[in-house]
């Protein structure tokens, strides 16, 4: 996830002095977890789910990473705050 944001805030030219800034808030306040089997079972399914979903409100595709994220959400029972598109309506969102 942390990978994910940092190439988006790079593909958008933020200041690497901000990007990590930023990497480390949420480093430090949330919880970063492996990705244990059963999560990376969930996530292919999580992904075929999202990939449906943008098919048919015509979004660009999800990423891998949308998936393992809705996944551990899934997994802990946890929401997932955001303001992506992918994940908008779904039961475990928090939209920004």
């Amino acid at each position: 996830m942390l990978a994910e944001i940092s190439r988006k805030h790079q593909r958008e030219n933020v200041d690497e002095k901000k990007v990590r800034s930023r990497l480390q808030t949420i480093d430090s306040t949330t919880l970063v977890t492996p990705i244990h089997m059963e999560v990376g079972v969930e996530a292919g399914k999580a992904f075929l789910e999202l990939s449906e979903k943008a098919r048919k409100e015509k979004l660009r595709n999800p990423s891998l990473f949308d998936a393992i994220i809705l996944a551990t959400a899934r997994a802990y029972s946890s929401n997932v705050l955001t303001g992506d598109e992918h994940f908008a309506a779904l039961p475990e969102t928090i939209s920004i």
